[in-house]
């Protein structure tokens, strides 16, 4: 997942946005929209869908593209105190197992991120991710594990899977086998839904 630079986005669409309550989105790739356009990303569908919904929140994608649980650790107190979001939904984790990182290191920093955003009255959405076998089975299980060992003893909500119905399926997935397509954007957004609209 290549570093494409920060990208921040607050694009409140409904009428009176500016009293809407923020749903900060802090992610790698899979929500900088990687490879399309901002406003074709699952993070900007997740936008207009509260707007029809008249939903009273907007979003607030502080996502890039090669980002690690430790570089969201150290992004994320600047977020929340200029944001003041009521919601983070945390999609980090895919870069560092990527890279072999030790997942003792990965489940800390989930840990300590769920932990500053609820101190700041933030409810947290986990979104857990996969990374392909290339380190073993062992490390594998560790990594998956690390997601739902990092929600112990808090209050935040792990989804399912984000890719879950995408990973697989090769005509959803961009050429490096990665990334999803634009295609797969609304399957992303209904994944991650089902659990959000439970915080909202």
């Amino acid at each position: 997942m290549a570093w494409l630079g920060s990208l921040l986005l607050a694009t409140p669409t409904m009428a009176g946005a500016q009293s809407a309550q923020p749903i900060l989105v802090l992610g790698d790739s899979i929500s900088a929209a990687y490879g399309m356009s901002l406003e074709q990303g699952w993070v900007a569908l997740l936008e207009t869908r509260l707007s029809e919904e008249g939903r009273p929140y907007r979003t607030v994608n502080a996502s890039i593209s090669g980002d690690t649980s430790a570089g969201g650790l150290r992004r994320l107190p600047d977020l929340l105190e200029t944001h003041k979001p009521q919601i983070v939904i945390i999609e980090l984790g895919g870069n560092d197992g990527l890279r072999g990182y030790p997942v003792g290191q990965l489940r800390n920093n989930l840990n300590k991120m769920i932990g500053l955003a609820e101190d700041a009255d933030a409810k947290v959405l986990m979104l857990p991710m996969e990374i392909p076998p290339n380190f073993g089975k062992f490390y594998t299980d560790a990594f998956r594990a690390s997601f739902s060992g990092a929600i112990d003893g808090t209050d935040a909500i792990l989804a399912d899977f984000p890719l879950e119905s995408v990973a697989l399926d090769r005509t959803l997935m961009q050429a490096d086998g990665i990334h999803p397509t634009i295609d797969a954007q609304p399957l992303i957004l209904q994944s991650v839904w089902r659990s959000l609209e439970n915080l909202l």
